[in-house]
């Protein structure tokens, strides 16, 4: 009498787009987990770190960050870089405040409309010479960040526009809060959460991440790259001028030297958000909690009396911890796609 052992069964390697996806929420929780943290240990160390007026600041100073960073990430998706957002968003400040010394009595709306056409002027331009003309964002933008800030530098030279230039409903706008929430950062939250339902319900929105994980394959399936990246400057040239404007609102005093370094606070919240610097994966909630928690991060570094040179050190510890863990994943997927090749291959 013969038996019959019946065949072991083979396990299928996990599926790689749910082991990216798994890991990336994972990155999002880790950072709500990092930022709960730092918040309980300053409170318990400063208890007036929790204070209302203290909680307000920091969330209407992170709507100017996250705004910028959703058009960052926009870009950074598609295996690029927008280094020239800074010197976009201290034109922007400057020109858009300068209007209510040039045309006293303005209207505010209008001198948003201004900031967002700066913005876009230098989106348009880096676009067309990254996406038409196929030169390396990083050469552009970098090229574009010094250009923008020359330009700045001419146009404002030693002078500057003061608080009291501003109108107080100009300057408000800073400080206006919605049953107790800024109203920047509420703004901020529907700018984020029109560029997520953008990012994951419409098609071009899903070709920026086929551009961003795979540029030849995307190509061959017929996505229009160059369209797709020079669309995605231009937004993030929009966001930068519009952020010029919230730049203006907060600061009041504006002159060339304006949101000097933010470019790197901006990439930085972007990829510690969980955008991947090497394309395809990513949202701008993660890039919008990075902002978060770098903001969070700066103001207790404030309230504890520690130097602000350490914001930078940490800012920067933490983008090459997350670039790291980018890399990390990339391989581990590289990894789970051979291996489910081979099992196919079987």
């Amino acid at each position: 009498m013969s038996t019959t052992t019946a065949p072991t069964p083979t396990l299928a390697p996990a599926n790689p787009r749910r082991l990216v996806d798994f890991v990336l929420r994972a990155r999002t929780f880790g950072i709500l987990g990092v930022l709960a943290l730092f918040v309980l240990i300053t409170t318990a160390i400063q208890p007036r770190f929790l204070h209302a007026d203290n909680v307000r600041f920091i969330l209407a100073t992170t709507a100017l960050y996250a705004l910028v960073a959703v058009g960052e990430t926009f870009v950074v998706i598609t295996r690029n870089v927008d280094l020239s957002v800074g010197s976009v968003v201290g034109l922007s400040a400057y020109v858009s405040a300068n209007m209510f010394q040039a045309h006293h009595g303005i209207p505010i709306p209008v001198v948003f409309l201004v900031g967002l056409g700066v913005g876009l002027a230098c989106g348009l331009v880096t676009g067309i010479i990254t996406a038409v003309g196929r030169v390396p964002s990083l050469v552009v933008t970098l090229a574009m960040l010094y250009i923008i800030r020359g330009v700045d530098t001419i146009i404002v030279g030693s002078g500057q526009v003061v608080a009291n230039a501003l109108p107080n409903s100009f300057i408000n706008i800073f400080h206006d809060t919605l049953l107790g929430i800024p109203v920047l950062a509420i703004a901020a939250a529907v700018v984020v959460a029109i560029a997520a339902y953008y990012l994951r319900s419409f098609r071009s929105g899903r070709e920026l991440y086929a551009i961003g994980s795979d540029p030849d394959a995307a190509r061959l399936g017929g996505i229009p790259m160059g369209r797709r990246i020079f669309g995605a400057f231009v937004l993030s040239g929009a966001l930068a001028g519009l952020g010029g404007v919230l730049w203006a609102t907060q600061y009041n005093t504006i002159d060339a030297t304006a949101a000097t370094g933010l470019e790197l606070q901006v990439i930085a919240a972007v990829v510690v958000g969980g955008v991947a610097i090497f394309g395809g994966s990513g949202s701008v909630v993660g890039a919008a909690l990075g902002a978060l928690l770098l903001q969070t991060i700066s103001s207790a570094l404030n309230v504890l009396g520690v130097p602000s040179l350490w914001t930078e050190a940490i800012s920067g510890f933490l983008l090459l911890v997350a670039i790291t863990l980018d890399r990390g994943i990339q391989l581990r997927l590289a990894a789970a796609l051979r291996r489910r090749r081979v099992h196919l291959g079987a």
